[in-house]
């Protein structure tokens, strides 16, 4: 099954400077976050949204370019893989405008029954959501 690719796209602002006068490094983390719940919002039914919720086990982030106050980038997500409670979610950003890769990262995500706060395997119906076939 080949992953569906969700795209957000952002234009930096002054919010996201930091004293380097780029993009903060937590900024660029805040963005995966951003676009993973959107394309999860976007694809679950409102029952899937009622009764799960997503918690992070871990992140991981490289820093390949800076982005500047006024450029738009462009934050890529899928589903790499689902196993049991746990699924890994990939993202690039990148600045199309000089085809440049700016961030490759990668979260590790736990599913929880919403009720109980417990983690829960990934029923097939969720793990499709996330894919084209």
């Amino acid at each position: 099954m080949k992953p569906q690719i969700f795209e957000l796209a952002i234009t930096v602002g002054p919010e996201h400077i930091d004293t380097q006068n780029h993009v903060n490094n937590l900024v660029y983390l805040q963005w995966c976050l951003e676009a993973a719940e959107k394309h999860w919002t976007r694809n679950a039914s409102t029952k899937h949204l009622e009764n799960y919720v997503w918690y992070v086990v871990k992140h991981e982030i490289s820093y390949k370019a800076p982005a500047f106050e006024g450029e738009e980038v462009v934050v890529k997500t899928w589903v790499e893989s689902n196993e049991g409670v746990r699924s890994e979610r990939r993202y690039e950003i990148w600045n199309p405008q000089q085809n440049k890769k700016l961030v490759e990262a990668k979260t590790l995500w736990c599913l929880l029954l919403a009720k109980t706060q417990r983690p829960h395997p990934i029923p097939e119906e969720i793990c499709k959501l996330f894919t084209d076939e």
